[in-house]
């Protein structure tokens, strides 16, 4: 009996590792895939049951948690620490003041042009509390793109941080013709038609609103300000539904609640907002906020203030593994990185460099819940695409024609899925649990972001416009992104803006700005091929001054290529890829080019020697 027995065990144990072993060799991230869909699950689930609780919305997570944890620490910024219950009745404050003072009331548009500090937080929830929707501003955007951004989310009052009414100042009186009213975050201000909040805010009540609106789970929340295929920036609508998602980031990336997380990204970012500020009002952590990335700083912040979670974005990552050698870039107590667009010889150096850090590489638009999360310590995917990640998220990667990246149609009218280990386009289902709400303002431009009758009739998919490589071990790969843009500095740079910008300059008569790869570092460089009206001379340093009043630093183009015409297709669109395949090089193009030489404010000849300097990191970008 005791024989049979033991055979029995032998025989189970002997099946269960070979079940075991060709689970490892034929699906071997099973487990993986399996415990992170339970994660998200559980999320789900702790999310339901809040809203079942009547914590609906963002700002209700907010209140909900600031009245669990009041004392808990919210925000640390420099030598300042507001808790929760400091954040919430700071932003009741200001909610007072804008509803008594200037009349804002829900479905009101109002515009945030404020950098990385505390009030930006206040302001932002203040707003939300009175039901208002936010624009979030970039503040590197110049006179023209700042104003098209007012008049595509329709707001009509701005709330502006103290150091950047200076800059401001020549907009003001076009504000005010506009009838725009501009707010400022001090206690008093030289220019006229500004109103001061501080003053204002130190007197009023930070009791909550005894009449606080209630909002419709599917409505919108927060306008972000992208650049697309289309010129100038476009206001994606986020709404209340993706602001709650965003919120579960960094738990799935296995932050706690007793992690500090520094966020150094500008808040204008969803990276920085929803997912950074959003994941530590989820999880009741502190965030250690900064100004401004500082590179040499950042390490000796991390001991400070005892940051155990960072967010990042890939050109974060290539800086500090540039930098010099500090001890505190070994004595931190790090333990997870949560970003995106981190370049695999980046990563692997940052990991040999830094320590023993979780990297969680994920990919995200702020248009659209398509999202991935690399949780495996696999280098260089933005995820992974295997059958539990599918029943979580409905997308496809589409076959699309190499020349103008519009997605392959059978003779049906019917679109075709990518194969594993061929590059196609990522589409995610426009459904119930994940909408698109659109671009203020710009209903030409949602819809051609849509892809209709993709494999049956009546179905909808939203076109991220990114190219993907999904493998066979079920990886997703990041490969490049589609249309005008291209991303540089961690931001993205629409072409046709910057071409509309310097095209207006009298001694250009065409101008084609496209991304060029540069070694060593993130994304592309901003290239434009340019045509001279006919007894023109390139001038350097005009171009150079016009694009310092013109467009934000990120945006310039590094190099210039005189051309005496610019190659179009059948329907006159300026063609790009031949340009980005030749680059830069003297040697291989045989037109005039020119670099951007900062120290002479001018463009210089691109000699071989200059073009060798830059290829190998003697010159920085």
């Amino acid at each position: 009996m005791m024989a049979w027995i033991g055979w029995v065990f032998t025989t189970v144990g002997a099946g269960l590792f070979a079940l075991l072993l060709f689970q490892r060799i034929t699906i071997p991230y099973f487990w993986e895939d399996f415990i992170y869909y339970l994660k998200l699950l559980n999320v789900g689930k702790a999310i339901k049951s809040r809203m079942q609780r009547g914590v609906i919305t963002f700002i209700d997570c907010f209140v909900n948690q600031a009245n669990q944890t009041p004392d808990k620490a919210f925000i640390v910024f420099g030598g300042q620490t507001l808790t929760y219950q400091d954040v919430d009745k700071r932003s009741n404050q200001f909610a007072s003041v804008f509803r008594n003072e200037g009349g804002l009331k829900k479905g009101d548009h109002v515009a945030l042009l404020m950098r990385n500090e505390p009030d930006f937080i206040c302001v932002w929830f203040g707003l939300s509390k009175l039901g208002c929707e936010v624009a979030f501003i970039n503040f590197n955007i110049k006179s023209k793109s700042l104003l098209h951004c007012f008049e595509s989310c329709g707001a009509k009052s701005l709330v502006v941080g103290a150091d950047l009414v200076e800059p401001l100042a020549d907009l003001l009186p076009v504000l005010k013709e506009k009838t725009i009213e501009v707010w400022v975050t001090d206690t008093s201000c030289p220019y006229d038609g500004v109103t001061t909040l501080l003053d204002k805010v130190e007197q009023a009540s930070g009791l909550a609103l005894p009449d606080y609106p209630r909002v419709d789970l599917t409505s919108n929340f927060l306008f972000m300000f992208t650049s697309g295929t289309t010129g100038l920036p476009k206001a994606a609508r986020v709404g209340h539904l993706k602001a709650i998602m965003c919120m579960a980031f960094l738990q799935i990336c296995g932050v706690r609640s007793d992690d500090n997380v520094y966020i150094t990204l500008p808040m204008y970012h969803m990276t920085s907002s929803l997912l950074g500020i959003g994941g530590c009002i989820q999880l009741g952590a502190t965030c250690v906020l900064k100004k401004k990335f500082s590179a040499c700083q950042f390490w000796k912040d991390c001991v400070k203030y005892n940051v155990t979670a960072f967010q990042y974005v890939g050109e974060l990552c290539r800086y500090l593994v540039n930098q010099p050698l500090v001890p505190e870039e070994r004595a931190h107590n790090v333990r997870v990185a949560a970003g995106s667009g981190l370049r695999a010889d980046v990563w692997q150096e940052f990991s040999r460099r830094f320590g023993k850090i979780n990297i969680r590489e994920s990919y995200g638009l702020t248009e659209a819940s398509i999202g991935f999360v690399n949780y495996t310590d696999e280098m260089g995917p933005i995820g992974r695409a295997g059958y539990f990640n599918k029943l979580s998220s409905s997308f496809e990667f589409l076959r699309c024609d190499p020349q103008t990246y519009e997605p392959v149609r059978t003779a049906l009218g019917r679109c075709v899925r990518a194969n594993k280990g061929e590059t196609g386009i990522l589409v995610s289902a426009v459904e119930a649990k994940s909408p698109f709400l659109g671009y203020a303002g710009n209903k030409v431009q949602s819809e051609k972001k849509l892809l209709r009758d993709v494999f049956k009739e009546g179905d909808v998919y939203f076109n991220t416009g990114d190219l993907m490589l999904h493998d066979h071990r079920d990886f997703v790969y990041f490969r490049d992104r589609v249309g005008d843009t291209f991303r540089w500095k961690g931001e993205n740079v629409s072409t046709t803006e910057v071409s509309e910008i310097i095209g207006s300059l009298d001694f250009l008569k065409e101008v084609n700005v496209y991304g060029v790869s540069v070694p060593g570092y993130e994304g592309r460089a901003g290239m434009a091929a340019v045509v001279l009206k006919t007894g023109c001379d390139l001038d350097g340093k005009t171009l150079h001054s016009h694009l310092v009043q013109s467009l934000p630093g990120y945006s310039w183009p590094w190099f210039l290529r005189i051309q005496t015409s610019i190659d179009v297709t059948e329907t006159f669109k300026q063609q790009k890829g031949k340009l980005v395949q030749e680059g830069f090089s003297p040697e291989t193009v045989q037109e005039p080019l020119y670099f951007l030489d900062q120290s002479q404010s001018d463009y210089v000849p691109l000699t071989l020697s200059l073009h060798n300097d830059i290829i190998s990191g003697t010159i920085r970008l």
